[in-house]
């Protein structure tokens, strides 16, 4: 199984921010049935990371995306 590509730009923001504390993040959709397969995603030095199923945007406290 493969994962879905993201585009390169988009002009939409993320549909959910979430604030974490920790470089390493899972997701999962959050629907219960209605989500998608688990998946971790590790924050770089941007700040935040956004999951490639959901557009669901992690986003580091105190990162250099936190403002």
């Amino acid at each position: 199984m493969t994962s879905p590509t993201k585009p390169t730009t988009t002009s939409f923001p993320p549909p959910e921010v979430l604030f974490v504390e920790t470089k390493r993040v899972m997701c999962d959709g959050g629907g219960g049935a209605l989500g998608h397969p688990r998946v971790f995603y590790d924050i770089g030095s941007d700040g935040f990371v956004d999951c490639l199923y959901c557009d669901r945007r992690f986003v580091l406290k105190g990162g250099p995306a936190d403002s």
